[in-house]
C-alpha cells in the first residue's frame, strides 16, 4: 500500500490515514507470521493449493480495509467483492460512482490489477509444479520454454519468472508512454495501463474508456489487450531471439484467426446497421468490444447492449473462449478449443476414413499425451456445468431474470467484468444480494485458479495426511 499512501499524500486527500491503518494491520498480521514460520519449508501439492486459495482470501480480505475506513465501500462484503475481483482480474464493480473515490483509493483499486494480472502465473508456475490441469496446458502449449515448468522449483526457474515480470512491467511502462503522448493523464494512464496489460478493466472513469471518446487511445488499448492476452512465453522466447516460436505456437495462430473472425463480423454487422458513421468507426468499435471481452478485458468504449442483435450474439460467444494459457487472461482459453478440435478431428478421421491409423493430436508440432486432452474436455465441461449450475443458484438467490444470472456467473467465472442484462456495459453489481455477491466472488477466484485448485479443498481426501 506504499504507492497508493504516496498517491494519496501527492493530492492531499483523506484517504491517506485510512490507507496507512490498512497498512499497519497487515504489517502486525503478518510479521509475526513471517518469524513464527520462518523455517523453509518445501512445498507439495497440498501446500501449493492452500496457498494459492487461502491466499487470495486473505489478501482480498485485508485489501478492502482502506475502503471501509475511509467510507467509500463501508460493507466487508462489497470491500471484498471489489478487491476480489480486481485481483482475479475480473473487474466487475459495485460502485455507482467511481470518479468519487480519492485518488488514492483509486490507484489501489487499480493497482490490484497489476499485481493479480501475473499473480496466477507466478502461482501455476511456481508453486504447483505437479499435477494441475493449467501447469501442463501450460507446459504442452510452451513446450519450448521446459525451463520454466520443471517439476521442481529451481534458482533458473526463478530467474525466468523475473524475466517474465519485467517484461509485463515494460509492457505497462510503454502503453503509460503512449497513452501521455496522446495527451491521457499521468494517474488516467497509469491506471488505464494496469487495467489492460493485465486484461482486468478497472477504468478510474464511471464511462470506462469511452469517457475519453479517442480512436488512439481506443486503438493503443486495443493493442495492448492482444499483448496482454499472448502467451507471456513468446515473449521471453522472443527475447532469447528465438522469433520463430510465433510461428511453431500453435494456440497463437488460432489466437490470431479467431480475433480476426469475431473482428470482422461483428464490424461488418455494425456497419451495414448504420450504427456508426463510417465503416472505419464500425471497425474501431467492434474491434474494441471483441478484443476486450475475448481477452476478459472488460473495457468498453459502446453501450454494446444498443447493438443488433446478431452483434450482441457474436459478443456472448466470445465471452465463453478467452485468449491463451500462460497469458494474464482468465476463460477457458483457447489451447482447450485446439485440443478439443484437434482430438475431434482425428476421431472422425480414423472412424471414417483410416480405422487402422494410429493418429495422434499435435500441438506446436509435438504429439500430446492423451491425458492432456482428457484434461482439456474435464475442463470444458466443468466450465460450463458450472455456468449452468451458477445460473440457477443466481436466479433463485437473488430472484433476477436468467439473462442476468447467467451473464453475472459468465462475467465472474471466466473473469469477464461487465455482462448483459442488469450487469451490462452501463450498469454495475451493486444491486446484487450478499448470498450473490459471496458466490461470484468464489466464482472469480476458482476461474483465475484454472478451476482445479480453488476445487479440489472440497475432497475430503485433500485435508487426509
Amino acid at each position: 500500500m506504499f504507492a497508493p499512501a504516496l498517491c494519496s499524500l501527492y493530492y492531499g486527500e483523506a484517504d491517506l490515514l485510512p490507507i496507512l491503518d490498512a497498512a499497519l494491520i497487515a504489517i502486525f498480521l503478518g510479521v509475526p507470521c513471517c518469524w513464527f514460520f520462518r523455517k523453509s519449508h518445501e512445498l507439495h501439492i497440498k501446500d501449493g493449493i492452500f496457498i494459492a486459495v487461502f491466499g487470495w482470501l486473505l489478501v482480498s480480505s485485508l485489501s478492502a480495509l482502506p475502503f471501509m475506513f475511509h467510507g467509500s465501500i463501508p460493507s466487508f462484503t462489497d470491500g471484498f467483492f471489489e478487491m476480489m475481483s480486481g485481483y482475479t482480474t475480473t473487474g466487475a464493480t459495485i460502485l455507482t460512482d467511481i470518479e468519487v473515490l480519492p485518488h488514492g483509493l483509486l490507484f489501489w483499486r487499480s493497482q490490484t490489477h497489476l499485481l493479480g494480472g501475473m499473480g496466477f502465473l507466478t502461482l501455476t508456475v511456481i508453486f504447483l509444479p505437479s499435477g494441475m490441469g493449467g501447469l501442463r496446458l501450460f507446459r504442452a502449449e510452451s513446450s519450448p520454454g521446459q525451463v520454466i515448468t520443471k517439476e521442481k522449483f529451481k534458482a533458473r526457474n526463478r530467474d525466468t519468472m523475473i524475466m517474465l515480470w519485467w517484461i509485463y512491467i515494460a509492457l505497462n511502462v510503454i502503453q503509460i508512454l503512449l497513452l501521455r503522448l496522446g495527451g491521457m493523464p499521468l494517474f488516467d494512464a497509469a491506471c488505464t495501463a494496469f487495467g489492460t496489460v493485465s486484461t482486468s478493466g478497472y477504468s478510474p472513469k464511471n464511462a470506462s474508456i469511452a469517457f475519453y471518446d479517442s480512436a488512439y487511445f481506443d486503438w493503443i488499448i486495443i493493442l495492448f489487450m492482444f499483448l496482454g492476452g499472448t502467451t507471456f512465453i513468446l515473449f521471453y522466447q522472443m527475447l532469447r531471439g528465438d522469433w520463430k516460436a510465433l510461428t511453431r505456437n500453435t494456440e497463437f495462430r488460432w489466437y490470431c484467426v479467431i480475433l480476426l473472425f469475431f473482428c470482422g463480423a461483428v464490424s461488418l454487422v455494425l456497419w451495414k446497421s448504420g450504427n456508426y458513421g463510417s465503416f472505419m468507426d464500425s471497425v474501431r468499435y467492434g474491434t474494441f468490444q471483441v478484443m476486450s471481452l475475448l481477452t476478459t478485458t472488460g473495457f468498453t468504449t459502446a453501450d454494446y447492449e444498443l447493438w443488433p442483435q446478431a452483434a450482441q450474439m457474436f459478443l456472448y460467444a466470445v465471452c465463453f473462449i478467452g485468449a491463451c494459457a500462460g497469458s494474464t487472461t482468465s476463460g477457458i482459453k483457447i489451447v482447450h478449443y485446439v485440443l478439443i478440435c484437434k482430438y475431434m478431428y482425428a476421431s472422425v478421421r480414423k472412424l471414417f476414413f483410416q480405422p487402422m491409423a494410429v493418429i495422434s493430436v499435435r500441438l506446436n508440432r509435438r504429439s500430446v499425451d492423451s491425458s492432456i486432452v482428457d484434461l482439456a474436455f474435464n475442463y470444458f465441461i466443468i466450465n460450463i456445468i458450472m455456468v449452468l449450475g451458477g445460473g440457477c443458484f443466481m436466479v433463485l438467490s437473488d430472484d433476477i431474470g436468467y439473462v442476468t444470472a447467467m451473464s453475472s456467473v459468465i462475467s465472474a467465472l471466466m473473469n469477464i467484468g461487465p455482462g448483459f442484462g442488469e450487469i451490462g456495459p452501463s450498469e454495475n453489481f451493486a444491486f446484487i444480494s450478499n448470498t450473490g455477491k459471496w458466490f461470484l466472488a468464489w466464482n472469480m477466484l476458482v476461474g483465475r485458479l484454472e478451476m482445479f485448485s480453488a476445487l479440489v479443498i472440497f475432497y475430503p481426501s485433500f485435508w487426509k495426511k
